[in-house]
């Protein structure tokens, strides 16, 4: 079997972590819509333990991504988004764009059933 080179490997990690990365942002996107729309269930509250769940691991990781960590090997780049599909801008700004989307969705949802 033929070895992967490191370009190939950080193609590989980078399309995971976008799919990833994804799969958070439409958690964190329903929240939000939920918390708009008042439309709270079960299925927002298993998005927002997966979104306490990331936060723990980045935590535990020094506010970075398991998977940028992972990537940091195949590659001598530090820019922003050398581990992630996405545009620069949005990889530099991603957890505070997110963070505060998350924490008014959160907001909602809570206001939703408490207010």
């Amino acid at each position: 079997m033929k070895k992967l080179s490191k370009k190939t490997k950080l193609i590989w990690i980078k399309s995971i972590h976008t799919m990833v990365w994804m799969v958070f942002v439409t958690a964190i996107v329903y929240i939000l819509y939920a918390g708009i729309f008042d439309n709270v269930n079960i299925l927002v509250w298993i998005c927002i333990g997966l979104i306490f769940l990331e936060a723990i691991v980045l935590l535990a990781c020094r506010w970075k991504c398991p998977l940028t960590l992972l990537a940091q090997k195949y590659s001598d780049s530090s820019e922003a988004g050398f581990d992630i599909f996405l545009p620069v801008w949005l990889a530099k700004y991603n957890k505070m764009i997110f963070s505060i989307m998350f924490f008014i969705g959160l907001a909602l949802v809570l206001w939703r059933i408490f207010g």
